[in-house]
């Protein structure tokens, strides 16, 4: 049975960590104000220290529609005609027909405890469902914006939230839908909802982030990217671009161009962005990509699940490009099976193995780890890792899982990746709060059963 710290001045031994130079023994942490105030290597484990074998940097999650959570498995019968990601989102839309503030809350809430649960400790929530069920504004413009801070909040997992400005149906300002009312703002609202939402959150959360999100090329006009761009500031840029081949063709018959390369032409794109999937470029545009410092936002379990394709990682990455990882429609939530299934898909299309471990002798799973930590990191406007000063954001591992035994160092990391998954996660402490023991958040069960309430209505 671990020892117990001390309420006023946490502290934890483990007996490997992995710090931002890499792995070091016997590793003790002290936490204060939510933070790492103290961190000695090659230390003597204190009487009141808890112990634990192994610390990792808690990950971040750069992109979630967290109300699709309640939606997963809904739309897995085959329809009459050819299922795609468009037959997907009809299902979606009825699906978010119907929710109010308080079922978002409750079905964000279940996300982020299954986030916490998987090992990442922020999310980048790309929300774009503001208004009411008939489309008429709140009063507050951030009162759906308030659910998921609520949500971020009762969960404890650290948010950068990303209001979504969406205005029209397709390329060239088409009207949008009757059934996209609930998303639609134009510039002034927009302002007012993002001026909202930072003060809500500011006032609920220790360290939360507000960035800005243009929904797609498809959802917003030149002249309205270009504002939304000065609009951010030094905040985060998220957009989804290039995630399925019918965009592609629309693109290029309304511009004349790949959606990423008219993006990078027609936009100030640079380190604050990140362009969420870009799987559908050709090595020009993720060269080009690369080298303007934006991260691609990479979700391989939804991109799988919708059929989108397989992200073109051999150009991008070959030219310095930096990515991050995301759980996009929660149909299943894991960040080691987002890890997992990211190298998996390279292998499928390239018919290899070992294909993002940076050079011979690298471990695959520490360095997609890594790569995800800093990519997330940097999206979510963020610096992460465990170092003096910077939130105590760990998660540990259970050295009792058969598939990490006998492992060290990256060794673990591709044992948790490859082999344990998320039964391999043990602890996880956001903003210096042990959130997660054994592999369950301490408020597992009356979350889930709120959700079960809510998904009983939703779908009756």
């Amino acid at each position: 049975m671990p020892n117990r710290p001390s309420a006023a001045r946490p502290s934890l031994f483990f007996e490997q960590a992995l710090l931002p130079d890499g792995w070091a023994r016997n590793v003790r942490i002290t936490i204060a104000a939510g933070r790492i105030a103290t961190l000695e290597t090659n230390a003597a484990p204190a009487p009141e220290d808890e112990r634990h074998g192994c610390a990792l940097p808690g990950l971040p999650n750069l992109h979630s529609h967290a109300f699709q959570r309640g939606m997963a498995g809904l739309a897995e019968t085959r329809g009459p005609t050819g299922d795609s990601f468009w037959t997907w989102r009809d299902v979606m839309y009825r699906f978010v027909a119907r929710m109010t503030p308080d079922d978002v809350q409750a079905i964000a809430a279940l996300a982020y405890i299954e986030m916490l649960e998987s090992g990442f400790t922020r999310v980048g929530e790309f929300h774009y469902l503001h208004h009411d069920r008939d489309g008429e504004r709140f009063a507050n413009p951030a009162e759906m914006s308030g659910a998921i801070i609520a949500a971020a909040a009762e969960s404890g997992i650290g948010l950068t939230l990303l209001p979504v400005f969406y205005a029209y149906a397709g390329f060239g300002a088409q009207p949008p839908r009757p059934d996209q009312a609930r998303f639609i703002h134009d510039i002034d609202s927009y302002a007012r909802l993002l001026s909202s939402a930072t003060d809500l959150a500011a006032a609920t959360l220790p360290d939360a982030i507000v960035g800005v999100a243009p929904h797609s090329l498809r959802a917003v006009s030149p002249e309205q990217l270009g504002l939304l761009n000065g609009m951010a500031k030094d905040r985060p840029i998220h957009i989804h671009i290039a995630e399925q081949t019918g965009e592609v063709e629309a693109c290029l018959a309304w511009s004349g161009q790949r959606p990423v390369a008219w993006l990078l032409d027609h936009a100030e794109v640079d380190p604050r962005w990140c362009l969420v999937h870009a799987t559908h470029m050709i090595g020009a545009e993720a060269t080009a990509m690369a080298r303007s410092g934006a991260v691609a936002g990479l979700c391989p379990i939804t991109e799988a699940n919708l059929g989108d394709g397989i992200f073109p990682a051999a150009p991008f990455l070959a030219a310095g490009g930096r990515y991050g990882l995301g759980s996009d429609s929660n149909v299943m939530i894991d960040a080691t099976e987002e890890m997992r299934l990211l190298e998996y898909g390279q292998r499928l299309s390239h018919r290899g193995r070992n294909l993002l471990a940076n050079d011979a002798g690298r471990s695959t799973g520490g360095d997609i780890y890594a790569a995800a930590l800093a990519g997330g990191a940097q999206a979510l406007g963020v610096t992460t890792g465990l170092a003096v000063g910077l939130p105590a954001d760990l998660v540990s591992l259970d050295l009792g899982h058969p598939s990490l035994a006998g492992r060290s160092g990256n060794g673990l990391i591709d044992g948790l990746v490859f082999a344990a998954g998320r039964a391999g996660v043990d602890c996880v402490w956001r903003h210096g709060t042990k959130l997660v023991s054994g592999g369950r958040h301490r408020a597992r069960a009356t979350i889930i059963a709120r959700y079960r309430r809510v998904l009983e209505t939703l779908c009756g």
